[in-house]
């Protein structure tokens, strides 16, 4: 499979602690990543203060905030978890 499923399903690596979680269509990542990795920070909600901000190891983020720059988001090396989905069916983050 070349992106996230029709229904919007994509999983997370936790590059860290190596955890694999699903994101399903109506969870945000932040939620999904929290339960493997609780101390994982976050703020707003929102998208728009960047404190759930990760790297991206691998994959495609699909950009749904208001915190990185365009050049950033081409870049596709960091995601907000808040809001942001996958473009690709796993993201590997540095978590």
């Amino acid at each position: 499979m070349t992106s996230a499923d029709a229904v919007g399903r994509f999983e997370i690596e936790l590059r860290r602690t190596g955890a694999v979680v699903t994101v399903p269509p109506d969870r945000t990542a932040l939620a999904v990543v929290r339960e493997a990795a609780p101390a994982a920070e976050f703020n707003c909600l929102q998208g728009e203060c960047g404190a759930c901000v990760a790297t991206v190891l691998d994959g495609i983020p699909d950009h749904r905030d208001t915190v990185l720059s365009d050049r950033a988001k081409a870049a596709g090396k960091r995601i907000i978890l808040c809001v942001s989905r996958s473009r690709s069916p796993r993201l590997v983050l540095d978590l």
